[in-house]
């Protein structure tokens, strides 16, 4: 395996059984909530995974609007790796919390090693009556001080007074130790701009995606140099425990994952809408459109995890000459489809590389440059 890049879950090797839901849960859960039926209009369906996201409380079950009885009670934390750190969020935002409640669920780490701070206090309120036991922090010194580790959860637009006032808070206390890893989840922002600010050795970049909150999100992380063995480990776990996780060794793989899985849900989404959309045109109740795309997608992806075929394989055994799904392929490419795709995760990178203040004229259409040097090497196996 490549010393360059790590994956942690190989995806080959990976199957729907090796992770915490599997495959026959994972279509259980669907087909029960979108499957619920609707009392009134004011009664929502059952969103999928939401089972996950109830409130922790001392009751060891409760019932989804569908009736189904599913377990709140988290798992013991389990000795040694990261829960032996003591863990600081900054910002309690949907992120933050879908981390805090998956390395909870999973005996990872328990609430009383968690503190979170957050200029909106109802939001620290809010977290705090979430997971029970999370300590509050009334500065960001406060929650920072005696943190092992620091996620730094903020939106892009506010991490420069985030951290000038970290920087002038930790200048007034005697400064944080320089032990300390500091994890942004933050877009767009480089490794070196935590650096020059909190003046800590240890800084992890981060993207996530928003299936974190049902913890089958994909995280693609990198670190700076020098990072010990055993704290990669740590972020490992950390992130392993909202869903799939990738270390790579390259920074300017963080900008790429963001364009591709940090908003790739949206992408996928857009195209649900459309389809939904297309089904009530044609016809069916707006509820059974959103079960058949939602069912239909939901099985894709396990099917193509599972048959570890090339998607474009599995496409060709779908496409019958002269069939159906050859008439609809034709007009998505004569629409230029994949294109319209490729131009869309460009842009989304381009968006990223400003965000960071680099050079975002790269991609097609854009003056052609030499390709960096990381990009020409094992190309056939990035993640090892």
């Amino acid at each position: 395996m490549s010393s360059r890049h790590v994956l942690r879950v190989p995806y080959q090797a990976r199957s729907i059984a090796s992770r915490r839901i599997n495959g026959a849960m994972l279509q259980s859960q669907a087909k029960s909530t979108i499957a619920a039926p609707r009392v009134n209009k004011t009664c929502p369906v059952v969103p999928f995974g939401a089972w996950k996201s109830q409130q922790l409380s001392s009751t060891s079950t409760r019932k989804d609007l569908s009736g189904r009885q599913f377990s709140t009670a988290a798992e013991a934390p389990k000795e040694g790796g990261l829960a032996n750190c003591k863990l600081a969020f900054i910002g309690t935002g949907k992120m933050a919390q879908a981390i805090i409640g998956g390395i909870v669920r999973n005996g990872v780490q328990k609430t009383s090693n968690i503190s979170v701070y957050d200029i909106n206090e109802d939001m620290v309120r809010d977290c705090a009556k979430r997971f029970p036991g999370v300590r509050s922090a009334a500065t960001l010194f406060e929650a920072c001080k005696d943190a092992d580790m620091v996620v730094l959860a903020v939106k892009p637009q506010n991490v420069q007074d985030m951290l000038n006032a970290l920087k002038e808070e930790a200048a007034a206390h005697g400064g944080i130790p320089k032990t300390t890893v500091l994890i942004s989840i933050i877009a767009g922002v480089p490794l070196v701009a935590f650096q020059s600010f909190a003046e800590v050795d240890y800084v992890v970049r981060a993207m996530p995606n928003t299936p974190v909150t049902v913890e089958q999100g994909c995280t693609v992380w990198c670190c700076t140099p020098g990072f010990p063995d055993q704290t990669k480990a740590q972020v490992s776990e950390l992130f392993g425990a909202i869903g799939d996780e990738i270390c790579m060794s390259d920074e300017r793989f963080l900008d790429m994952a963001t364009a591709i899985s940090g908003s790739g849900p949206a992408y996928v989404f857009l195209t649900m809408e459309a389809m939904i959309d297309a089904g009530v045109h044609m016809g069916f109740p707006r509820h059974i459109a959103e079960r058949l795309v939602i069912n239909t997608l939901l099985g894709t992806c396990l099917y193509a995890i599972q048959s570890g075929e090339h998607v474009s394989k599995l496409r060709n055994d779908i496409t019958s000459p002269g069939g159906t799904t050859a008439s609809a392929i034709y007009n998505l490419e004569r629409g230029g489809f994949r294109t319209t795709v490729s131009d869309a995760v460009w842009a989304a990178y381009r968006r990223s590389l400003e965000l960071g203040g680099q050079d975002s004229n790269v991609g097609p259409g854009r003056p052609q440059r030499p390709l960096p040097s990381f990009w020409q090497k094992e190309l056939q196996d990035d993640t090892g």
